[in-house]
């Protein structure tokens, strides 16, 4: 631990702005001094306490609770107080202050009541917990994502990864992993043995069983990073051909004006909406076209921009000029550009809009006017009567890699994602090697021991001290 890890912190641990209740929340080694110093009596411990909060001079800050959690019963592993109050700002800053005031205050021959008490950085109270062992990485992690969570199912994800779901599946994997990496162990330790360990305990099975199970443990976690991270969709196409309804229709609210004059969407417009609880950021954007008008070649920058930055892009087709030339040669050049400017991974969707709207003709032209890629996605839609919508939706969820809700999915992150990736990588590297008549058995156990490290740095196990600064810091103050 470094040296501040050692210190006793404080913090407001409730949200900034008025509230019913407040908290302020201390965490340190040897808190009973302060206890009575703030208190004005002991408190039995995990007992809540209604009692009046006094300032130095003896009058009363405010009446509320107070809890005392002692060490190692609590949610940092050290002795915790909790200060209940009423939730107003200046109620709690008076608390927080009252709280340092009386740290520093000498008891009868014993000196400041708490030593070095300072306010706590971002996500210490968290870190004081994972530092302490009662949670690894992954739950502290998903304490943020449980706070974070713009979705149900992304909560309920969170909460089952809270509970040690994802790390009891990592901790699966890392025994028989190590169990592996024993047998290897043995085989190069005793090499004169008759018995080849590795034939007589089915080391190949074992890596085989070993990399199936990994394999499920990364399809849940991509669907977990999903569900945390969702992905960005941006609308594109020419002016008019119905962007800024669409973005509405998807929202279900007026979030884009939407007027017939040409250029109306000057900039970007961002809604985050959610599809079977997976969270999609689409992003409306200007119309594609050659433009005098200073603004609007800036919000056409903007937009492509945008596109090369997207997880799929919605090309946007109006079947109602479908059968007009200059029309047809204009989205044919904006897919040129598409083509060009947009990585071959990213799926571009053909959404013939404006379905409404055509008459049988024009939608035989659009016809054939359509791309005849297999890989290309294709939908017909009306972003004003809502017909064909659904169908929409389901090709997003597809493109997005998002499969039926199984029950047990937990969060996880995009680093969780790299992480088992790189298990992968080694163990396929240990595959090889078993497979070759004469094994290179040094190798075989580093890269074993490899991925162990790459388990270990899901949960914790091995982390430096850079990745948790990173970690921690996106936590709020007080949690």
């Amino acid at each position: 631990m470094l040296a501040r890890h050692v210190d006793p912190i404080v913090a407001i641990a409730t949200a900034p702005g008025r509230g019913a209740v407040g908290i302020v929340r201390v965490s340190g080694k040897g808190l009973v001094p302060l206890v009575q110093a703030l208190c004005g009596r002991e408190l039995r411990p995990r007992e809540a306490t209604y009692l009046p909060f006094r300032d130095v001079q003896g009058q009363a800050i405010d009446q509320g609770l107070a809890l005392y959690f002692p060490a190692p019963h609590s949610y940092t592993g050290e002795d915790v107080l909790e200060l209940q109050a009423h939730g107003g700002p200046v109620v709690l800053q008076l608390l927080l202050a009252r709280c340092l005031q009386a740290a520093q205050a000498p008891a009868a021959h014993a000196g400041a009541v708490l030593p070095g008490l300072r306010v706590a950085q971002p996500g210490e109270f968290t870190e004081r917990a994972f530092l302490n062992d009662k949670i690894d990485l992954a739950q502290a992690e998903a304490i943020a994502d449980l706070i974070d969570a713009s979705t149900e199912a992304a909560a309920r994800s969170a909460s089952r990864s809270l509970t040690g779901a994802f790390s009891q599946e990592i901790h699966a994997l890392r025994d028989a992993l190590i169990h592996l990496r024993m047998l290897v162990e043995a085989t190069l330790d005793f090499p004169e043995e008759d018995i080849d360990f590795l034939e007589k305990a089915d080391a190949r099975g074992q890596l085989e069983r070993l990399q199936a199970t990994l394999a499920q443990v990364r399809q849940r976690a991509q669907q977990g990073a999903l569900l945390r991270e969702g992905i960005k969709v941006v609308i594109a196409g020419q002016p008019n051909a119905g962007k800024s309804s669409l973005l509405n229709a998807l929202a279900g609210a007026e979030l884009a004006i939407v007027t017939p004059i040409a250029g109306t969407t000057r900039d970007k417009v961002q809604q985050t909406i959610q599809i079977e609880g997976v969270p999609l950021h689409v992003i409306d954007t200007a119309g594609l076209r050659d433009s005098d008008d200073e603004v609007e070649r800036i919000g056409i920058a903007r937009a492509w921009s945008e596109i090369e930055g997207a997880d799929a892009v919605l090309f946007l087709h109006d079947l109602s000029r479908a059968d007009l030339p200059e029309y047809c040669a204009a989205d044919a050049a904006v897919a040129d550009s598409m083509q060009q400017k947009i990585p071959a991974s990213v799926p571009v969707i053909d959404v013939w809009n404006k379905t409404d709207c055509a008459s049988l003709g024009i939608e035989a032209v659009a016809k054939s006017n359509e791309p005849n890629e297999a890989s290309r996605r294709s939908v017909r839609i009306s972003a004003r009567t809502g017909d064909g919508l659904d169908a929409l939706r389901r090709i997003l969820l597809e493109v997005a890699g998002w499969q039926s809700a199984p029950e047990g999915i937990y969060i996880a992150r995009a680093r969780h994602v790299q992480a088992l990736a790189q298990v992968q990588g080694h163990l396929e590297q240990a595959s090889a090697q078993l497979l070759i008549a004469s094994p290179a058995l040094d190798l075989l156990a580093e890269e074993l021991r490899l991925a162990q490290n790459a388990l270990g740095a899901i949960t914790g196990e091995f982390s430096s001290d850079d990745l948790l600064g990173v970690i921690f810091s996106s936590f709020c103050i007080g949690k």
